[in-house]
């Protein structure tokens, strides 16, 4: 299912698979959707009319689904312990195979070019770094407990990991170790914003917290799912961020300036209202600026609620679809 990320409307469905989806990703200008499933098959759809545009046939469920940077290929991963990597300008010929997993593939992602691709295993500690000319691993961040979600950063900078009840910070350009937040809870996603040193996360006890990167400081903890938070993202302009839970549900938070709360119940006080991205805006309620002081928004406000869908697994590059 497409929705509008400005405004929650629904655009349509993909209709096709027989199984449960467990991944779904727009690519870099969210003209086309790829689909991962439990039907043994990675698909392929136009995210203008909701045609199925490529098929491509697994011998188990399909964990895991990435575009690449370009758009020009995919990455499927899962129960098979191999990463296929299909070249959709030639959707005909054989994918490419990275071989040599020791355990189901939960997470696969690229990096910031065609050429090297981030996995994380299922009941296995450690992000692999793959370089797909050589179709082998070169390096491995380590950590403490099974990886649930691997994001690099939009300019590659960065790459953030959750494993356990900690959150960790990679450079994503020498891959050392930048930083570590400890969690209340296990968490299944996070989200770093460099630019405004906000840091996203959201796992099983229902809630999604904003934190401060540099200090650790706790600057928000968002109530309203009713069930474990299963992925978290920030919009391109980080002005708000997405939440998608198992309770079905999507929900939209926004970042409050000083500025944005001038005359609302006493100017300049630390509350919250419900955004209404304004569908005429550039970037409407995902997309925007976030430029300095840091501001606690109210618990239990949220912006938008998107109704239907089971997991988000991330925004569009330009931040209007979910």
């Amino acid at each position: 299912m497409l929705r509008n990320g400005e405004t929650g409307d629904w655009i349509g469905t993909f209709e096709g698979h027989k199984g449960a989806v467990w991944a779904a990703c727009l690519d870099p200008p969210a003209l086309h959707a790829a689909t991962a499933s439990a039907d043994f098959s990675a698909r392929v759809w136009d995210a203008m009319t909701g045609d199925e545009l490529h098929s491509f046939e697994h011998k188990h469920i399909v964990r895991t689904i990435d575009y690449s940077k370009s758009g020009k290929r995919i990455l499927t991963g899962g129960p098979e312990k191999v990463i296929r990597i299909f070249d959709l300008q030639q959707p005909c010929s054989e994918p490419m195979t990275l071989c040599g997993s020791e355990a189901s593939i939960r997470v696969g992602v690229w990096h910031s070019d065609d050429n090297v691709i981030l996995s994380a295993l299922s009941d296995k500690t450690g992000v692999r770094v793959w370089d797909v000319r050589s179709k082998s691993v070169v390096r491995i961040l380590s950590t403490r407990s099974p990886v649930t979600s691997v994001e690099v950063s939009r300019d590659g900078r960065y790459i953030t990991i959750s494993a356990g009840n900690e959150v960790q910070v990679w450079d994503g350009i020498t891959y050392m170790f930048v930083k570590n937040l400890t969690m209340q809870a296990p968490i299944e996603s996070a989200s770093f914003y460099p630019s405004t040193g906000r840091l996203i996360s959201g796992g099983d006890d229902m809630w999604v917290r904003l934190f401060d990167f540099d200090s650790g400081e706790e600057l928000d903890c968002n109530k309203g799912h009713h069930g474990p938070v299963h992925c978290v993202r920030f919009a391109p302009g980080g002005e708000s961020y997405a939440s998608g839970s198992e309770d079905g549900t999507i929900r939209i938070w926004r970042i409050w300036e000083p500025e944005d709360l001038d005359g609302i119940g006493g100017g300049g006080a630390d509350i919250a209202e419900p955004f209404v991205g304004d569908p005429g805006s550039s970037g409407g309620g995902v997309v925007g600026a976030y430029r300095s002081a840091a501001v606690r928004v109210g618990v239990n406000e949220v912006s938008k609620k998107i109704e239907g869908f089971k997991i988000v697994e991330g925004l569009s590059g330009n931040g209007t679809r979910v």
